[in-house]
C-alpha cells in the first residue's frame, strides 16, 4: 500500500517538473521572440550634413542613415504603431492607393491597408490613396484620404468613421496631413494635391486651400486660416503653443508659425524658416515636419530633412538626394523614419520625438 503511494507520488511530482520546464521552455521562447534583434545590415544612403555645432546634441557624429526598402512609387506619411513586440511602422503609398506596414524585427513589407484613400469604383488618376497618417489617444490609427476627400479613422473592428469631410456643405479638396493635441481636436490641412487635376479639377468645390480644426463630437471643422496656396505639413510643438505648418508653394517655401489659444485657434501668423536660400540644385522643398520634445523641428526641404531649432536656426540636414515627402518617429521615439520618393530610411538620433 506505502509503496502504491509513494509510485503516485512520484508520478505527481515527475508530472509537475515537466509542466514547470514545458512552462519555462514557452516562457523563453517567448522572451526569445519579444526580444528578436533588428537587421543591421541595411545599406547606407546620403550623409549628414553639420552646419551648427548643436546639431551634434541631436544626432551623433556617426550616425548614418539608412535606407530599409525601396521600390515604392511615393512613400508618404510615416507612423509608429504600438503592438506586439516593439511596435511597426506604417506608411503610405499615395498613387498605389495602399498603406504599407514594415516590420522591424524582419525587415519585412506587407500591405496593411487596401485600398487607403480611394475607394471608389471608377479608376481614377492624379494620387488617390492615402497621405498622412496619425495615432489617436485610443491607438486608432486615422488617415488622410486624398482619393475620397476626406479625414477617417480605422476602428478596432476595421471598419471607417468619418471624422471630416466637408466645410459648410461643400467637399475638402484632398485633406494632406494631421496632427492631433492633448485634448483631441485634430488639425489638418487641405491642399488639392489628391484631385486628379489639382487646383483646375472641375470636382474642386472650395476655392482656397484651407488649415481646419476638428473638436472632439463636433460636426462641422473650424477654418484656421485660408492664407496658404498649398498648406501641407503640419505639427504642434511639446507645449502645444505653437502650431507649425509647411507651405509646400515653390514661391513659398515657408515653415509658417502660429500662436494656439485656449479654444484651439491659431493667431500670430510668421515665418518660422525660409527654405528658399537652399533650393538651388536639390531636390524637393517644405512638406512633411515632425518636432521632438525639445522644440526642434525636423522638416522636409531641399536635399532631405532640415532640422531647425525652436529659434528658427538651421542647424543640419539629413540629405537623401531625394524630394523627401516625410519624416516621423518610430520605436522609443529616437529613430526618425523618412519617406525619400521610392525610398523608406531611418536614421538614430540622439532626440526624443514627439510621438503620436
Amino acid at each position: 500500500m506505502r509503496t502504491t503511494r509513494l509510485s503516485a507520488l512520484l508520478a505527481v511530482f515527475l508530472l509537475v517538473c515537466s509542466c514547470a520546464s514545458d512552462s519555462e521552455k514557452r516562457e523563453r521562447g517567448e522572451r526569445a521572440a519579444k526580444s528578436t534583434p533588428e537587421r543591421s545590415d541595411y545599406p547606407e544612403m546620403g550623409k549628414v550634413e553639420r552646419v551648427d555645432p548643436a546639431l551634434d546634441e541631436l544626432i551623433a557624429p556617426d550616425a548614418k542613415l539608412e535606407r530599409i526598402a525601396e521600390g515604392f512609387e511615393w512613400s508618404e506619411g510615416p507612423v509608429w504603431m504600438r503592438g506586439a513586440g516593439s511596435g511597426f511602422l506604417l506608411f503610405s503609398d499615395v498613387p498605389k492607393n495602399v498603406v504599407h506596414k514594415w516590420d522591424p524585427a524582419e525587415g519585412a513589407i506587407s500591405d496593411y491597408l487596401k485600398p487607403s484613400g480611394y475607394t471608389g469604383d471608377t479608376p481614377r488618376g492624379g494620387e488617390p490613396g492615402s497621405n498622412g497618417l496619425t495615432i489617436d489617444k485610443q491607438g486608432r490609427l486615422v488617415l488622410c484620404q486624398h482619393g475620397d476627400r476626406r479625414v477617417v479613422r480605422v476602428e478596432k473592428d476595421g471598419k471607417w468613421t468619418t471624422l471630416a469631410d466637408r466645410y459648410q456643405g461643400k467637399r475638402f479638396n484632398s485633406p494632406n496631413d494631421l496632427v492631433f493635441d492633448r485634448k483631441g481636436n485634430l488639425y489638418f490641412t487641405d491642399p488639392p494635391y489628391g484631385m486628379e487635376q489639382r487646383e483646375k479639377d472641375p470636382k474642386r468645390e472650395l476655392d482656397y486651400c484651407g488649415v481646419y480644426l476638428v473638436r472632439p463630437g463636433a460636426k462641422e471643422p473650424v477654418l484656421l486660416t485660408k492664407e496658404f496656396d498649398f498648406p501641407n505639413g503640419i505639427a504642434l510643438s511639446p507645449d502645444e503653443k505653437t502650431l507649425y505648418v509647411a507651405q509646400s508653394d515653390p514661391k513659398r517655401p515657408y515653415i509658417t508659425a502660429f500662436d494656439v489659444k485656449e479654444d484651439g485657434t491659431i493667431t500670430n501668423s510668421r515665418t518660422f524658416f525660409d527654405t528658399s536660400p537652399l533650393r538651388e540644385g536639390r531636390k524637393g522643398g517644405p512638406d512633411g515636419l515632425k518636432v521632438d520634445m525639445k522644440g526642434n523641428v525636423w522638416t522636409t526641404g531641399p536635399g532631405g530633412v532640415l532640422v531647425i531649432s525652436r529659434y528658427g536656426k538651421h542647424l543640419g540636414t539629413i540629405f537623401t538626394g531625394e524630394a523627401t515627402a516625410n519624416c516621423g518617429w518610430g520605436g522609443d521615439g529616437s529613430t526618425l523614419y523618412l519617406t525619400a520618393d521610392m525610398y523608406l530610411c531611418r536614421i538614430k538620433t540622439k532626440a526624443k520625438g514627439k510621438m503620436p
